[in-house]
């Protein structure tokens, strides 16, 4: 460093190591910042190792780490649904386990069903991972575990069934059962995944039986419908013959009380008339020769009233032959 002239400020100057020496350090510091820090997404959970070993899981966020391979980030993506596709797969996948390479699909779909049938299986497996620790630690390669683990169930739980089964009737059930064990397997490895859904998606026979099979389907369509569309037919009669019959009885059911009460009355008017003749037979007897008159007089057209003491002539009925002599005429 040299001196100064009196009177002026003393000038100090680094030499050009120096700098240099500053400057890396700078550099290097800035490294150990920019690497200590690291951002976990909103979906993801993050497991933090130390010197290999598991040290803790973090949330998502931005966080600081000890740099310098003293602790590693894996990032596990918790909240994401997941997939995996057997038999089949869709283009443009992100996740590598999502679906086996094509040419293991007919190998992966065929299966024998319980009757030594073969029927070609689709199906997909949706789930999450909810341990990331266990997930990453618990079974080495958990997605490739799930995927065997997967195929492994289905093919007992198709193995159990009829092809028709699971071709159409018993789909659903497949679903269910498969769904259930396949919880359970996931479970007692402790893989951290929870299973949501299984899902078949095509399921057929062997190309050489599908024109088969086609019929059979058509013909049990067919059938299907025969039973419903006299299923309609039973029920649109049935209801209408109920309701005749509950008609017909009830009308036979007033006709009964009807006859019941006419009777009834009958014989009430018949013990009131007994009760008048015993008290007075001959005026009872003339008051009913007088009733039966009365009715019987008025529907008779003719009338011809004689003493008892002349006898009866035969007469002409001239109304008859004049309506003859009117019909010769015409």
């Amino acid at each position: 460093m040299a001196l100064a002239k009196r009177g002026q400020i003393p000038s100090f100057e680094m030499p050009a190591g120096a700098w240099i020496r500053n400057g890396l350090l700078l550099v290097g510091l800035a490294l150990l910042v920019w690497t200590g820090f690291y951002t976990v997404p909103a979906e993801s959970e993050a497991v933090v190792l130390r010197f290999g070993r598991f040290s803790r899981v973090v949330p998502p966020g931005l966080h600081f780490k000890i740099p310098l391979g003293v602790d590693a980030v894996a990032v596990v993506p918790v909240r994401r649904q997941l997939k995996q596709e057997f038999g089949f797969g869709t283009p443009g996948t992100s996740n590598p386990w999502q679906a086996s390479p094509e040419s293991e699909w007919g190998e992966e779909k065929a299966m024998v069903t319980g009757d030594l049938n073969v029927a070609l299986v689709e199906w997909v497996v949706q789930y999450r991972i909810e341990r990331p620790d266990h997930y990453l630690f618990n079974v080495r390669q958990a997605d490739a575990t799930l995927r065997d683990a997967s195929e492994n169930v289905m093919r007992e739980v198709v193995g159990d069934r009829t092809v028709d089964e699971v071709i159409t009737i018993g789909r659903q059930e497949v679903e269910v059962e498969a769904l259930q064990r396949l919880q359970d397997l996931v479970k007692s490895y402790h893989m951290g995944i929870k299973i949501d859904q299984v899902q078949l998606k095509n399921v057929n026979p062997p190309e050489r039986v599908q024109a088969s099979f086609n019929e059979v389907n058509q013909a049990q369509q067919e059938k299907e419908r025969a039973i419903n569309v006299a299923n309609g037919e039973y029920n649109k009669s049935i209801p209408h013959a109920r309701g005749t019959a509950a008609q017909n009885i009830r009308a036979a059911e007033g006709y009964a009380k009807k006859r019941v009460n006419e009777a009834e009355g009958d014989v009430a008017k018949f013990n009131a008339l007994l009760a008048e003749y015993v008290k007075a037979p001959e005026v009872t007897r003339r008051r009913l020769y007088l009733e039966t008159m009365a009715n019987l007089l008025p529907q008779v057209k003719n009338k011809i009233i004689v003493d008892e003491g002349v006898k009866s002539l035969p007469l002409l009925n001239l109304n008859s032959l004049t309506g003859l002599g009117k019909a010769g005429a015409q």
